[in-house]
């Protein structure tokens, strides 16, 4: 990649609106984001190249660098999920994400014996050759994380800016990470991590292994919604039992009930964790930059082809695939109108595909 399309890229990224489905539809559409920027700059506050020039030296400063969706360092897993993030900052080796990854999140109020079990099955997981991720939370991701040094190497995906621990207490363990296993963060330097950050950083946790192993998540935990992307992504899903006296096991409880795999040990893990992730339907990848087809269509949000696909759309979601049978336009067609449809704020997609009228503003 060209320095030029790397810093291209970054500012794409960065431009409020533009998430990874829009990014990941700009890049197959234009060929590059050197041609996709002059495109949307128009509709969107674009960061300037000297902003996006400072962030790269800054990161560089720190000893990080960038992976860029679909090129070879990053990881493999991660770009399956149909909500990649289109750029990484890493900060450690990069080579560690090509290890064997099981996932373990849970409470941050964690029990001392909840503690004890994601210590032990980090540490087994490590010294069977798998690569632990967690989230470097408080309670049972700091735990996983620790039982997994004790063997070798584990990664963290981070809600906030590298720069940015979180917990601050535990700014040497994020550290001691990145000396043989790598930090992740998709937010730029200096960002905080409030909580709408949050479930961004789950998806890449659930998204970089082949299972995630739930340890005491309470009913409406925030370890819930790392499991249910879990079973999006096409990735198998443990869970230890816990007493059902005490509240942080409800929704563990509820996971196996529901037919995730009973975690005890990490023979229960090696005994069904795939070699691949099962396949899902539609995801969406992006192409190599090298063979990316560039469109030539001109289509806009007023044209007589985006009208017809207006027709057929309203504010339930509907798959692309049953607007292609609905309509007389070719795919490709269809997904330029959606795009600049869904880059003028006039409709909005939602996972596996589905498209719908954006409701108006107040």
């Amino acid at each position: 990649m060209t320095p030029g399309e790397a810093i291209a890229r970054l500012r794409l990224a960065r431009t409020d609106g533009i998430g990874p489905a829009q990014f990941a539809t700009l890049l197959t559409r234009y060929g590059s984001a050197e041609e996709a920027l002059p495109r949307i700059a128009g509709r969107f506050a674009v960061p300037s190249p000297g902003i996006i020039a400072r962030e790269m030296d800054e990161t560089q400063r720190l000893g990080a660098r960038f992976l860029h969706l679909g090129t070879p360092d990053y990881p493999e897993l991660l770009g399956h999920i149909p909500d990649a993030p289109p750029v990484l900052a890493c900060l450690g080796n990069p080579e560690t994400l090509t290890i064997r990854a099981i996932a373990i999140v849970g409470a941050r109020n964690a029990s001392a014996a909840g503690r004890r079990i994601a210590e032990t099955i980090a540490e087994a997981a490590t010294e069977a050759g798998l690569l632990v991720i967690s989230g470097l939370a408080r309670g049972i991701d700091a735990a996983a994380h620790a039982g997994a040094l004790r063997h070798g190497p584990t990664a963290a995906a981070i809600a906030g800016g590298l720069d940015k621990p979180y917990p601050p207490e535990h700014a040497a363990l994020q550290n001691q990470i990145a000396e043989t296993g790598c930090i992740l963060a998709e937010a730029p330097l200096g960002t905080a991590p409030i909580a709408k950050h949050f479930p961004r950083r789950n998806r890449i946790v659930a998204g970089l292994a082949l299972g995630t192993i739930v340890i005491e998540a309470a009913a409406r935990s925030g370890s819930l919604i790392t499991a249910r992307l879990t079973l999006e992504y096409g990735r198998e899903l443990f869970a230890v039992p816990g007493s059902p006296l005490d509240l942080r096991n409800q929704g563990s409880n509820d996971l196996i009930r529901q037919g995730a795999h009973l975690t005890e040990t990490i023979a229960d893990i090696l005994a069904n964790l795939p070699a691949e992730p099962t396949p899902v339907l539609r995801r969406r990848t992006l192409i190599p930059l090298e063979t990316a087809p560039q469109s030539t269509l001109s289509l806009d949000e007023d044209s007589p082809e985006a009208a017809q696909v207006l027709a057929l759309l309203g504010n339930s979601p509907v798959a692309v695939d049953d607007l292609l049978r609905r309509c007389h336009l070719s795919p490709s067609v269809v997904q330029a109108i959606l795009l600049d449809l869904e880059l003028a704020g006039r409709v909005e997609t939602s996972p596996g595909q589905r498209v719908a009228l954006r409701p108006p503003g107040p």
